[in-house]
């Protein structure tokens, strides 16, 4: 396996381009300043910790060089294309912090299969981790906008974190992957608009698992009590489960929301059980899981998990 060690006055990007697979690569404490894509397969990327820092600042509304706006989905400070990606104690940031008036800012935009974070610290505000595939709608519409690395996605994808934390104000965990959350600190931040939103999926029906968060704890840095939602969905059938997390006061006790003026309440697949912390009385249209139930999708994330090791 090649090896290679960076530090802060490193081209990652070029660095990166240059591996053959499968490769290790281990980042010294220090700042980061780059807008990377990993492409390969088989690559892991180990920092040393919170101070190992990725940072860009690209967000929604500035222009790219081919004239267009940079939309969502460009906005990157690290792209995984690659399959069988791992991350480690590390950071990862995009600077912006007023997305009502930039625009959305992704921090983490993961494309590609079997990827897995342990002890990753993410940071944005609106839109801070995109988990592919795309919605098919979105598939068609930016077919001569994104690389087809970024865009095509053939059935489900899998991504697992742990131990992570996942910072930011709306929809900062949205896509359609099947993904998994253990013992994640998920912390939501002041947003202007008054309102926050903590998953955004848009998972089609045919994707049976969506993102699953298992003893999460949901923290509030400035959001204010009695402010956020769980999860709204981003489309019709966006699934979300949430299983033996605590929540904070800044989480509604309601839980979830339909997205602004739509039916998706009709559709939403959101999900609910053992959570602590505040007295909840979830929407009517949410479903509250069954011990049988919660434990057959604990088994179900056991699986996946050694799925990494194997």
């Amino acid at each position: 396996m090649k090896t290679l060690y960076l530090n802060p006055s490193d081209d990652i990007q070029d660095a990166v381009n240059r591996l053959e697979e499968p490769a290790l690569v281990y980042l010294e404490k220090g700042v980061y300043r780059a807008k990377t894509e990993i492409t390969a397969d088989n690559i892991t990327i180990i920092g040393k910790g919170k101070d190992t820092v990725l940072t860009n600042g690209d967000y929604a509304r500035k222009i790219h060089a081919d004239g267009r706006e940079y939309n969502t989905f460009r906005t990157y400070t690290l792209c995984i294309t690659g399959d069988n990606v791992t991350l480690k104690n590390l950071t990862v940031v995009n600077s912006n912090t007023a997305p009502q008036d930039v625009g959305q800012c992704v921090a983490l935009s993961v494309h590609g299969n079997m990827f897995r974070a342990d002890g990753v610290n993410l940071v944005s505000t609106q839109d801070t981790l995109f988990l592919s595939p795309f919605p098919d709608d979105l598939t068609v519409r930016y077919a001569d906008f994104l690389p087809k690395r970024q865009l095509y996605r053939e059935g489900s994808s899998l991504h697992v974190f742990t131990n992570c934390r996942i910072a930011g104000n709306v929809d900062f965990i949205f896509g359609c992957s099947e993904a998994y959350f253990e013992k994640c600190e998920i912390v939501s931040v002041n947003d202007a608009r008054g309102t926050g939103f903590v998953s955004a999926p848009a998972h089609p029906l045919a994707e049976a698992h969506g993102f699953t968060f298992i003893d999460c704890s949901f923290k509030d840095n400035g959001a204010g009590e009695n402010t956020v939602y769980l999860a709204r969905p981003w489309r019709d059938f966006g699934k979300s489960v949430f299983i033996n997390c605590s929540l904070g006061r800044h989480v509604r006790s309601e839980l979830f929301d339909k997205w602004n003026d739509t039916d998706r309440d009709r559709t939403a697949r959101f999900c609910h059980y053992g959570l602590k912390g505040i007295d909840v009385k979830p929407v009517a249209w949410a479903k509250a899981l069954d011990t049988g139930e919660a434990e057959n999708i604990i088994a179900r994330y056991r699986q996946c998990l050694n799925a990494f090791k194997g």
